[in-house]
């Protein structure tokens, strides 16, 4: 089950156990100053509950496709607790009046992550159980049902449970397993209730063909939900299937527009973001320049310019460091970067595995041809390639490219159309569910990414 919060779909059991820690990061200086004898400041607790909760979020610990093993959450769940403790000196800094001791803070920390460590354990037991699925009927069992019968993420198959596949009339069976047929005379609503249906996914090859309009009418009015695949596989993915796509659903569905408030606040919030850490970054801005210099030389260039695709496909200079040699492309022929690439430079390796290599690109945001979330810029040459081959693959530039992105969490480095293929789908969704709320999420779980090195090459 997944609520929808902001055009954005949150698992139910997730939200739960957000809500569980939020409690245990509020009861903790509770309990701590209560045996202390201390009486609780409302003031203090909220500054460390507040800056524990964001913690958690950067590291991932409330994302559906974290992989991490229970010993991995309680590293986790660690470093966000470290991190939230250096937020509360930081915001207390100047506050006399709000500040913890350092032992009450640790105190508060130590309660706090022994707690969400014991939750941890019994959620990990809990999160799939049934009790917490909608139980779905798909009709349909051709080739668009074998889509849904055929994801294989734990993550993806988190909120629902299949009860059964219905063959549309004159359709072939391919999903193998898990068939239903209609007795005489029964209805589809009876046998929905009959097995406990909260959802029926529409799922047809061919809707021209004996549509049951009326059968799904009598579904939807006996409270029983009724959505097209698309959508159903959007809500339980974070991304917008391309093997079953029409562009009648982009036309008439939710989402894929501009909204004038919507780009107002989102420069506001880039141009706000890109100067807070452009001051935050500098020192590591200035050792990187320092670095490459040290590597390479005076006379090396510490900067690359690269061309790439942005907004409505203007094509800009997009500006990072250097991270190759200098003559990585002396041919002219552009190529992916792979694993183990012999051009990347040693301070290359490094810049680019903690993402350092990406941090003039604030001056692409400050300028305005990038956004802070986004579609990641491609060049030139590959958006040639992949708009002939990759269908809807043009729009994806319906929003600014960004530094960080969803497809970004999801999905890890791409260097081939098929890479090319899976990240267009969690673009996809972006650009049509983008607010800005999903825009500070998914900023604050870019930290976990940074922290762990996912997916730099």
């Amino acid at each position: 089950m997944k609520l929808r919060l902001f055009r954005h779909y949150v698992h139910l059991p997730t939200a739960l156990l957000a809500l569980i820690e939020l409690l245990v990061l509020v009861s903790a200086p509770v309990i701590v100053d209560g045996l202390n004898g201390r009486s609780p400041d409302l003031a203090r607790i909220l500054v460390f509950s507040a800056s524990g909760f964001i913690a958690l979020l950067a590291m991932g610990l409330y994302s559906v496709r974290q992989r991490a093993r229970l010993k991995g959450v309680v590293l986790r769940a660690g470093l966000a607790h470290l991190l939230a403790m250096a937020a509360v000196v930081l915001v207390t800094f100047f506050l006399q009046d709000w500040r913890p001791a350092p032992l009450q803070l640790i105190e508060w920390g130590g309660l706090s992550l022994f707690l969400i460590a014991i939750v941890r354990l019994i959620s990990e037991r809990l999160l799939d159980e049934d009790a917490f699925k909608r139980v779905v009927l798909v009709f349909g069992a051709g080739q668009r049902a074998q889509s849904l019968s055929q994801l294989r993420r734990r993550s993806d198959q988190r909120g629902f449970r299949v009860a059964g596949y219905i063959a549309a009339p004159g359709e072939a069976a391919m999903v193998g397993r898990d068939l239903m047929t209609l007795g005489p005379g029964e209805r589809l609503r009876d046998l929905a209730q009959s097995a406990g249906v909260d959802e029926i996914v529409v799922a047809m090859d061919d809707r021209r063909r004996e549509f049951p309009v009326r059968e799904l009418l009598d579904c939807r009015l006996a409270g029983i939900e009724v959505i097209d695949l698309v959508s159903f596989l959007e809500r339980e993915t974070g991304r917008v299937r391309l093997d079953v796509l029409n562009p009648s659903w982009i036309i008439f569905g939710e989402g894929f527009r501009r909204d004038p408030v919507r780009q107002f606040t989102k420069r506001a919030f880039d141009v706000a973001a890109a100067l807070l850490l452009l001051v935050v970054t500098l020192p590591f801005i200035v050792l990187t320049g320092i670095a490459i210099a040290l590597e390479d030389g005076l006379r090396g260039p510490y900067f690359y310019r690269q061309r790439r695709v942005g907004l409505d496909g203007k094509v800009f200079d997009v500006l990072k460091f250097r991270s190759m040699t200098v003559d990585a492309e002396s041919d002219g022929r552009p190529r992916w970067a792979t694993s183990g690439d012999s051009r990347v430079t040693r301070v290359g390796r490094f810049i680019r595995k903690v993402r350092i290599d990406e941090l003039p690109q604030v001056f692409n945001v400050l300028r305005g041809d990038m956004s802070f979330v986004g579609p990641r810029p491609e060049r030139p040459e590959f958006v040639s390639q992949f708009g002939d081959s990759v269908p809807y693959y043009d729009e994806r530039h319906c929003a600014k490219p960004g530094i960080t992105g969803w497809a970004q969490l999801c999905y890890p480095y791409g260097a081939s159309e098929k890479d090319a293929i899976e990240k267009l789908q969690y673009d996809l969704y972006y650009v049509k569910n983008h607010t800005l709320l999903f825009d500070l999420m998914i900023l604050l779980q870019t930290v976990e990414v940074v922290v762990f090195g996912k997916g730099g090459r």
